[in-house]
Parts: structure tokens; C-alpha cells; sequence
């Protein structure tokens, strides 16, 4: 059994759950309601209030804050809550906020995370697993980041967004539109200028699934009809289960536009 160490220097307030195992350095302060589960390391000067939960193996680097309430003006101090998962690596002056009522109440987060310094999680985000945000990036309240996205360094998600799984989002850009699995954003306002081809071939997606997404980008540019037909058709026609992921992903629900191909 690993011994939990806790510095003499931090505050861990009556009610914090405290795993085996955890380390939590120096000028810390652990709120009452907190659970921090086996093995999490905060490193020093990390906040860690509200009612949050951290998930085994994540580390926090110092000055980051985590579970501060939202920064949103509706917020009139109802309990909501932020759940991170297991193995994230949370770097210098980070901020996560917990959620709000009317967004459902829980910011969420997945395993096997990146977040540099300085990046934001809003209110009622939902972050999937091993997501990468890049230094100083935010991403606003009610967005749903899916898994192995990566969020370059300076850029800004706006609210209510989507960006779908494996996605990849250039630095110094700004994302108003929902963003489909694959796609490569660039550009200050936000292009989809292709497909994430490297980041696919990193998972080892296969060489005909990437024709078959390749072939699907182009229709979606190129096809007759709106947006939304031309997904219905290739949706009709395609046996690729990647494609079939930005098909639906197109055809559920959300509150945004899409970012379209060029």
C-alpha cells in the first residue's frame, strides 16, 4: 500500500476524500468536498474546490484551478459538480469550472488528457478521452469535445460547439461552428481545410478507410444539395464505419451550424 502524502504546508478542509496513495504538495488547498481519488499528485499551490472528483494517476501542476464555480452570469450558486477522469496530466494555471444548472450541471472530463498551461475547460463542457488542449486554449461553456481531439495553442471554441472524434484544431483559431470527426480547422476564423490524415495514421486506421474518408471530404465539398443531403446520401452509400461516424455526426443534434468543406 502506498502511503498518501500531504504536506504540512497545504490545507485539506474537513469532508475531502482523500485516496491511497495521493500526493498534495505544498500551499494546496483541497475543498470539503472534494474526492481525489487513488494515487492523484498535486504538485503545489494547486486550488481544488467545489464539488469535484479527479480520478486515479492525474497529476496537477501548480497554480492551476480546479472546480472554481462558472463564469457565467446565470450562475446563482446551485450545486453542480466537474468529474475528471483517470491519468490526466493538468499543467500550470489551468482552469476547469464545475457546471450550471440549465447546462445539466456537470463538467466532465475523460482519461488520458493533455492540458497545457493555461488552457480553459467551461462550464458543462463534456471532454472525451486522451484530448489534447494546447497551451493557453479555451473552450467555452456547453461544448462537447470528443475523443483525440487536439486544440492548438491560442485557440478559442465557441459555445454550444461540437468537434467530433479525432479531430484536429490548428493553432490561433477561432471555431463558431461544429467541427465533423477527422477534420482539419485552420485559419483565424475557423476553416475546415481537410482531414486530420496524420492523426489517422498515427491510430492505424487503414489505408481503405482513409480513401473512404478522403472520397467522403470530397462529396461533402463537392456533392449536389445542402449540406445535410449530401451527408444523407453518403451515408446511404458508404460502408466505412469512419464515415459512417461524420454521418452521424452531421445528422444529430445541435445547436450550431457546420463548419463546411472549402
Amino acid at each position: 500500500m502506498t502511503e498518501t502524502q500531504i504536506h504540512p504546508g497545504a490545507i485539506v478542509e474537513d469532508g475531502a476524500q482523500i485516496g491511497e496513495g495521493c500526493i498534495i504538495g505544498p500551499f494546496c488547498h483541497v475543498g470539503p468536498e472534494v474526492v481525489l481519488g487513488p494515487r492523484v499528485e498535486l504538485k503545489s499551490h494547486v486550488v481544488v474546490t467545489g464539488k469535484t472528483e479527479i480520478g486515479e494517476e492525474t497529476v496537477v501542476f501548480p497554480f492551476a484551478v480546479i472546480g472554481e464555480i462558472p463564469q457565467d452570469l446565470k450562475f446563482r450558486g446551485e450545486s453542480t459538480s466537474l468529474v475528471i477522469g483517470k491519468r490526466n496530466r493538468i499543467r500550470e494555471h489551468v482552469t476547469m469550472n464545475s457546471g450550471t444548472e440549465g447546462g445539466g450541471g456537470v463538467t466532465s472530463v475523460g482519461d488520458d488528457g493533455l492540458f497545457m498551461a493555461g488552457c480553459h475547460v467551461a462550464h458543462d463542457v463534456q471532454v472525451g478521452d486522451r484530448v489534447i488542449l494546447v497551451n493557453n486554449s479555451a473552450v467555452a461553456g456547453h461544448c462537447v469535445i470528443a475523443d483525440d481531439v487536439i486544440v492548438g495553442g491560442l485557440s478559442g471554441v465557441h459555445q454550444w460547439v461540437r468537434i467530433g472524434q479525432g479531430a484536429i484544431i490548428g493553432a490561433v483559431t477561432m471555431v463558431t461552428n461544429d467541427v465533423i470527426p477527422y477534420g482539419l480547422v485552420q485559419a483565424p476564423r475557423g476553416k475546415l481545410d481537410g482531414l486530420n490524415l496524420v492523426g489517422l495514421k498515427r491510430r492505424g486506421v487503414s489505408r481503405a478507410d482513409i480513401t473512404a474518408l478522403r472520397a467522403a471530404f470530397q462529396m461533402l465539398a463537392q456533392g449536389e444539395g445542402a449540406f445535410a443531403d449530401r451527408a444523407k446520401r453518403l451515408g446511404d452509400e458508404t460502408q466505412s464505419e469512419h464515415v459512417r461516424e461524420i454521418v452521424d455526426f452531421i445528422l444529430g443534434d445541435s445547436d450550431r451550424h457546420f463548419l463546411t468543406p472549402g
